[in-house]
């Protein structure tokens, strides 16, 4: 049984991660907790209720005490989850909200939350918070959106630098031509995947597509991070997918690249790279 309530939390503060180490928490959808040294991010947190749910919520958003960072790829509710929002923001006094820099003022605006407690990004901007670097990458969620007047991108992926670790949470996005030209430019020890896919029958019912498992395994197998975390394929009956599909898949055209299909709840680390003794 997946741990639920507290014991993730206890789990998640007891949890040393060492110089060069990592550790992530995925709570379902393209939700995670992410700890670098100190620095505990949530990352698309999405916590609210729903009948549609096929994975309950694993924790009380009142309970997220030990949050620094909260990041929110898009707004759609399964990413930023506005009932959530607040409450969080009550509960982590010190944690920032992390967000595309277009939507900054209508969030802070409609969430109740205080301006100066969000870092707003764009495409290839980056901001240092709690220990940790973060640079926006522009997704393309189905379409390679933009704002017509600012020019400014709704949809993002994130590049967190922290801990002597770099790991690449893409948001929901497909892969679009320049994608791996940007992301070429950091060694990944971790990428978040989305595998969901995407067709005719979802987009004509508004459900904006990803990504499919094909191409989530040739995005990583041109970044090659440490380790690929295929996701987005099991909150939603409509719209998920069989991980067991991106994993095959990987094993026979990247062999030398690992892969992980996650338990909801359970702790997974990633150790840090050993040094190879020079030889006299």
């Amino acid at each position: 049984m997946p741990l639920r309530n507290q014991p993730l939390l206890d789990d998640v503060n007891a949890c040393r991660v060492p110089r060069g180490a990592l550790a992530f928490w995925w709570l379902g959808q393209h939700s995670f907790i992410l700890k670098l040294g100190k620095t505990v991010l949530y990352i698309d947190p999405f916590l609210t209720a729903l009948d549609r749910r096929q994975v309950p919520p694993l924790l009380k958003s009142e309970e997220i005490t030990n949050a620094d960072l909260v990041l929110g790829s898009h707004d759609h509710a399964d990413h930023i989850d506005r009932a959530v929002w607040p409450v969080l923001a009550a509960a982590s006094p010190r944690a920032r909200f992390v967000v595309p820099k277009l939507l900054l003022a209508g969030l802070a605006k409609d969430l109740k939350i205080p301006k100066a407690r969000f870092i707003g990004l764009d495409d290839g901007t980056r901001a240092e918070s709690a220990d940790v670097c973060i640079t926006g990458i522009a997704a393309a969620h189905e379409f390679l959106d933009r704002d017509p007047r600012t020019g400014a991108y709704p949809y993002l992926g994130y590049v967190v630098e922290g801990n002597g670790c770099t790991v690449y949470h893409s948001g929901d996005s497909c892969v679009y031509e320049g994608l791996q030209t940007k992301l070429k430019q950091w060694s990944f020890d971790l990428a978040f995947l989305p595998i969901n896919g995407r067709d005719a029958k979802r987009l004509a019912a508004g459900c904006i597509g990803n990504m499919t498992y094909q191409e989530a395994a040739d995005l990583a197998g041109a970044l090659a991070p440490r380790l690929t975390v295929p996701t987005h394929y099991d909150m939603f009956a409509m719209n998920s997918e069989n991980p067991a599909l991106f994993t095959d898949y990987m094993r026979v055209k990247y062999p030398k690249l690992a892969t992980r299909v996650c338990e909801h709840g359970q702790r997974a680390e990633l150790s840090a790279v050993r040094a190879r003794a020079k030889r006299a």
